[in-house]
């Protein structure tokens, strides 16, 4: 589940000074601003998620969404314990993790509705809370007094999260088909070469297809772009649930995955889908077969164990790289249950 980043911006005394703060960040991407009562004219500044902090309620608009605790002594620790499924969001503030270990509320909260955030000063901390126990908090509050050094904290929704795991599979064969509709995935982020997204015919078997971002004989690089595949295949959305081709839109979140199976968000701008001559890809690992239908056109690459392989040079027998997953898809999201896809 993607890490929750909030920027609290009740703190100064300035109303100034808590205005630049939210311009801040704001200028980072951060879109999850906590405000003081009163200060609602800031949400002018920019379209964001403003949380009203009343107290030790956090509050969005007329709901009560949150609690902030501040904890100092065991007591202050069961009663953050009794917050359990009784709101979606704790703030954990506490001045000493080594007499009250983050360890002990992220083992107390999991398999829990409420979600545990943990108020950082400073990006190193941000990183340790992100990163305990492997899980991590699930998400930090961001709490500066200079609006300057929340730039530090950029690319923190990053830490802590999981790297797909990749596997190389051996390509079986390479058929061309008649036309169809494919889609070109266009981002608002330059991906890199061994970078791309994840697609496939079956949910179980993703294949990272690469980025247009080596130069070819006839097309100059475009690394902003994935030609994805055919409309019917899934792909990997940032949020961890799978959509069809068909339904990306702009503003959409994919996961971007390179070849170590490293990921990052990016943003889609614009979902083209065009009719041209497709190509089925089939591949075998632990003797299962799986297939991904790509436009025939030498600038489609797969990802590889060593470099990226155009469509036109791929070869049976080769490897690929591809994810794999248990299990089946339902709108989506991922479920344990007995599905065969051909």
């Amino acid at each position: 589940m993607e890490k929750l980043i909030w920027v609290r911006a009740d703190g100064p005394a300035d109303y100034e000074e808590r205005k630049k703060l939210v311009s801040s960040a704001l200028e980072e991407g951060m879109v999850h601003i906590l405000l003081r009562e009163g200060d609602q004219s800031l949400q002018r500044l920019g379209r964001f998620e403003a949380m009203i902090i009343s107290g030790p309620d956090v509050l969005s608009g007329e709901e009560r969404i949150g609690t902030i605790v501040e904890i100092s002594t065991p007591e202050d620790l069961q009663r953050a314990y009794s917050l359990r499924d009784q709101v979606r969001y704790l703030l954990i503030s506490a001045r000493d993790w080594k007499v009250i270990p983050l360890e002990n509320l992220i083992a107390e909260f999991q398999g829990s509705h409420t979600r545990i955030l943990v108020v950082a000063t400073d990006p190193l901390e941000a990183k340790l809370y992100l990163e305990t126990m492997e899980k991590g908090a699930d998400g930090v509050v961001i709490e500066v007094d200079d609006p300057g050094s929340l730039s530090s904290f950029a690319g923190l929704a990053d830490q802590g999260k999981a790297s797909v795991e990749l596997v190389p599979a051996t390509v079986t064969a390479i058929r061309p088909l008649t036309l169809g509709d494919r889609v070109c995935v266009d981002t608002c982020s330059l991906l890199r070469i061994g970078e791309g997204m994840l697609v496939g015919s079956q949910s179980s078997c993703l294949f990272l297809i690469g980025s247009e971002s080596a130069e070819s004989e006839y097309v100059a690089a475009r690394p902003f772009r994935v030609n994805a595949g055919a409309v019917h295949s899934y792909i990997m959305m940032a949020n961890g649930r799978t959509k069809y081709l068909s339904e990306v839109r702009g503003g959409d979140e994919v996961l971007a995955v390179d070849d170590k199976g490293e990921t990052r968000k990016v943003v889609v701008g614009r979902s083209k889908v065009e009719r041209r001559p497709l190509l089925l890809v089939e591949v075998e690992e632990n003797g299962k077969r799986y297939s991904t239908i790509l436009q025939n056109a030498e600038t489609i690459r797969l990802c590889a164990p060593e470099e990226p392989i155009s469509v036109s040079d791929l070869r049976v027998g080769q490897k690929v790289l591809v994810r794999l997953e248990g299990g089946g898809r339902h709108f989506g999201h991922s479920i344990k249950e007995t599905i065969t896809e051909i």
